[in-house]
């Protein structure tokens, strides 16, 4: 039976595989600059995890994982070149276990791909109907971020699909939804959203005319993308505003709630209920109803499943109250997630929103800066931290004090340094009925547990 080492195994992406083949029953191995959760959750499982990235760790007879965050210097990659050990890129991985699968559901798109993946999941192996899956984070219920399912071959395989590197043009989902398409990874786009339209172009034309792509009909670029797309696929859409194939009418959030109707065509299915907060849940919401009902299963029963589901790890997550404080913290790193999390927020409180952002990649920072001026509308207080750098060099004139001077809105704050000291600048403003969202792809999500401990300080003082 084959053997994997995975270098980075301690990344989302990596560890989800590497527990899919585990559960397989195949030996894995592999290494990570560090002890993180997913580690614990692999050795738990049976993995063989090295802290550090050395060439010994590499052996002969091992087949190779990486990821595109592996540079060509690694000298675990250079030693598995020098073995002529065979080498494999995460999403060649991901193909091979796609392939494998009786029927694969993919998520794509700009925002929402590891909410609706996630999503998918928690309610078909609540449902009984066992999936396998490999998600771009932690299902908080299930506290798994990939499952295999023993009759792998017979059962459905739903994956969260990246784009951001480009390799999603090697998949060939049978369902695939795109829930919208803008600018991001302006580091590999160079040409913005003409490069994200020819990467999804050449995901359609892997598809056969069984495939089905769900698609969101009110997000521009989507509707920018459809008047191009060549494809031999079925086009499904979904929308909460125009006539669709599936639609959500009736859409009200009440008592920290949201709930709509459910539509096919002009005829009402059922009402839908969930905890999840905001319209992006609500397309969220339609883009995984809209696949169950298209695979010929009972929405009706699965319903009260997509109604327990508390969202993903880092998604608008509930993270600490302290002193009728509460701090939730959530991923997005996008100036459109960003608007989605704060209207979420608006949603959810009439108190005040202190939003502490901290930027992603100095890449994405500088070709979204005018973008990222105009998404904090729905923040009463806003703190900005120093960049996290997720390996990118510096860049002249995008630095986060760069950012505040420039941006128009009254209570912004530069908190500079580590988060232990942005989080000592920012208690002392903190009020009784605030809610802190914690907004970035970094180390913000450390931000919580450092503004308690601040501010019971400052309390006893």
């Amino acid at each position: 039976m084959d053997k994997y080492y995975f270098i980075a195994i301690g990344g989302v992406g990596q560890s989800a595989l590497a527990k899919i083949l585990l559960e397989q029953g195949f030996t894995v191995e592999g290494s990570d600059i560090q002890e993180s959760k997913y580690v614990k959750l692999l050795r738990k499982s049976g993995a063989k995890i090295n802290i550090g990235h050395k060439k010994e760790n590499i052996k002969e007879g091992f087949k190779v994982v990486v990821s595109s965050a592996i540079k060509e210097d690694n000298p675990e990659l250079i030693r598995a070149k020098e073995l002529n050990l065979q080498i494999l890129h995460r999403s060649d991985m991901l193909k091979i276990l796609s392939e494998n699968s009786k029927e694969f559901i993919g998520f794509s798109g700009t925002h929402g791909k590891t909410t609706t993946s996630g999503l998918m999941s928690y309610v078909l192996d609540k449902g009984g109907l066992n999936p396998s899956y490999a998600i771009g984070g932690i299902i908080p219920d299930l506290n798994v971020n990939a499952k295999s399912n023993p009759d792998y071959k017979n059962s459905p395989f739903v994956a969260e699909l990246d784009e951001s590197d480009g390799t999603i043009v090697k998949y060939a989902p049978d369902y695939l939804a795109i829930n919208n398409l803008e600018v991001d990874h302006v580091d590999f786009y160079k040409n913005g959203i003409s490069d994200i339209f020819n990467t999804f172009n050449k995901v359609a034309g892997n598809l056969s005319n069984n495939s089905k792509i769900f698609i969101n009909i009110d997000n521009k670029g989507n509707q920018d993308f459809l008047k191009q797309l060549k494809t031999d696929a079925e086009i499904i859409t979904y929308s909460v505003k125009e006539d669709a194939d599936y639609s959500a009418k009736n859409i009200s959030y009440e008592n920290k709630k949201t709930r709509f109707d459910l539509y096919k065509g002009d005829k009402k299915i059922t009402e839908i209920e969930s905890i999840l907060i905001g319209e992006h849940n609500v397309y969220n919401i339609l883009a995984v109803s809209s696949i169950i009902m298209e695979m010929g299963l009972d929405i009706k029963s699965l319903k009260e499943h997509i109604k327990t589901f508390a969202g993903m790890g880092r998604r608008f997550e509930h993270n600490c109250i302290f002193d009728d404080i509460e701090v939730i913290d959530d991923y997005s790193h996008h100036p459109t997630e960003i608007k989605c999390a704060l209207k979420s927020a608006r949603a959810y409180t009439k108190g005040r929103i202190v939003a502490i952002f901290q930027p992603h990649r100095y890449t994405r920072f500088k070709g979204l800066f005018e973008e990222f001026k105009l998404c904090f509308d729905d923040a009463d207080v806003l703190f900005v931290t120093d960049v996290f750098r997720a390996g990118d060099n510096p860049i002249k004139g995008f630095e986060s004090f760069d950012f505040v001077s420039q941006i128009k809105k009254a209570n912004t704050f530069y908190a500079k340094g580590s988060i232990a000291e942005a989080g000592k600048y920012i208690a002392p403003y903190l009020k009784k009925g605030d809610v802190v969202l914690t907004i970035g792809a970094g180390d913000i999500t450390k931000m919580g547990e450092v503004l308690e401990n601040e501010y019971r300080k400052l309390s006893k003082s």
